[in-house]
């Protein structure tokens, strides 16, 4: 692992990177959790204070407009986050369906920071920097919230699963951002480069808005649901029809699948099953230090995991083989 040292910490001991270009939006309002649960995937009504969830913003055809989570914080609060990929169409959706008489949104970004940081030692690193007991650390579930401080300033840090290692999310103010930093190192973490994060994601089988789906995807198509995104149990919102009719009577013709070779994956490429037939296009690709070349791919839903196909490459076909998310 000695070419991705940033891979290397945040899969042997602990690395950091800053990830505060996510869209960061503050809910409130008497009918905030009504009106969030009538526009996204999963249940916000359900959420109690301190918790959070991954969701999905739907077109009425079912289509991914965003991902994002969603965090309560109790007193009619809700905090949403999205990448900032997802962020310019979440806005746009939010502006022509929330009503402001019964819910309100301020857009933090600017004003805030986010730090992540990631390994198997990412807890005891979190704990030195903020405050917060390690044992309370280890025993949040995904998305949910412990509070602490960092030189005095109080940050929020949360449990995030998308890149199959231990991860914390460290936010704070935008003028606090140098002294998080500060923290984390001191407490040893490294830095995580774009390139070795991206490695990680793509392990964990955990797809990019932009990259591995957009709005032309359904939910399911995207993997959502396999992700925890959906509830299937809550009430009506945009897009239900579509993903109820998918969940309990029929089924989507292709899904976001791995796939593993011998030779690096080109991105945009065809995927062809032995006897010709196109049946998948890859997405997001990147060699593993662990692993080898691996990608994120849609794949046709008769092409079972273990199969072999080839995937169209300059120099010819690149045989693959399909394979279950997580890799790792």
């Amino acid at each position: 692992m000695s070419g991705m040292p940033g891979y290397a910490a945040a899969t042997e001991r602990a690395a950091w990177c800053d990830a505060s270009d996510r869209v960061l939006l503050d809910f409130t309002g008497p009918k905030v959790a009504e009106t969030l649960n009538g526009l996204l995937t999963n249940d916000v009504a359900g959420l109690a204070p301190g918790t959070g969830q991954y969701a999905a913003a739907l077109t009425p055809k079912g289509k991914v407009i965003a991902d994002l989570r969603v965090f309560a914080h109790g007193g009619d609060r809700f905090i949403v986050d999205a990448s900032a990929a997802a962020g310019p169409p979440l806005l746009a959706m939010l502006r022509k369906f929330v009503n402001p008489r019964l819910a309100k949104y301020v857009d933090l970004s600017a004003g805030s920071c986010t730090i992540r940081v990631a390994g198997p030692d990412a807890g005891r690193v979190v704990a030195a920097a903020t405050g917060v007991s390690r044992d309370a650390l280890d025993a949040l579930a995904a998305y949910a919230i412990a509070v602490g401080t960092i030189a005095g300033t109080p940050v929020r840090v949360v449990r995030a699963p998308d890149l199959g290692v231990p991860c914390f999310d460290v936010f704070g103010d935008a003028g606090a951002r140098d002294a998080i930093v500060a923290a984390v190192v001191a407490a040893g973490a490294e830095p995580l480069d774009a390139a070795s994060a991206d490695v990680l994601r793509i392990e964990a089988g955990w797809p990019r808005f932009g990259v591995d789906f957009d709005e032309n995807v359904l939910a399911q198509e995207a993997g959502i649901d396999r992700l925890g995104g959906i509830s299937f149990d809550k009430g009506c919102y945009t897009g239900q029809e579509t993903v109820a009719r998918v969940h309990f009577r029929g089924h989507v013709n292709r899904t976001l699948r791995g796939l593993r070779s011998g030779t690096p994956l080109p991105p945009g490429a065809e995927i062809h099953a032995p006897d010709g037939k196109p049946v998948g296009t890859v997405r997001s690709s990147a060699v593993s230090p662990r692993l080898g070349p691996v990608a994120l791919a849609f794949v046709r839903r008769e092409v079972a995991d273990g199969d072999a196909v080839s995937v169209a490459g300059g120099a010819g076909p690149i045989p693959a083989t399909v394979a279950t998310l997580p890799f790792a």
